[in-house]
């Protein structure tokens, strides 16, 4: 335990930082899961308008440091490419013809 008064405060600190970075991560897991909630209802087009709310708190997140930028940046890429995978699956597919 410390000693110090000092240290003490650093403790203090320590637990509100901790408590800040918690929040700020919880709200970048939520709207990736929103995108994602959207696209396993179909709704593709959600999906894109939720996107960009996502990217930015993503973003943010690695801003403040929470997390890594490398981190942010492949959160951000493997969300686009689900978002392009159940557009792909929901276009429809040109027939080929029987020879």
């Amino acid at each position: 335990m410390a000693n110090t008064k000092s240290a003490k405060k650093k403790i203090k600190v320590i637990r509100r930082r901790t408590l800040e970075n918690k929040i700020q991560k919880m709200k970048m897991k939520k709207a990736i899961k929103e995108v994602k909630k959207a696209l396993l209802a179909g709704d593709i087009e959600k999906a894109r308008q939720l996107y960009p709310q996502a990217a930015k708190l993503i973003d943010q997140t690695a801003a403040k440091g929470v997390i890594h930028k490398n981190n942010a940046s492949r959160k951000k890429s493997k969300l686009m490419k689900l978002i392009n995978k159940y557009a792909a699956l929901a276009a429809p597919q040109p027939e080929k013809k029987a020879q």
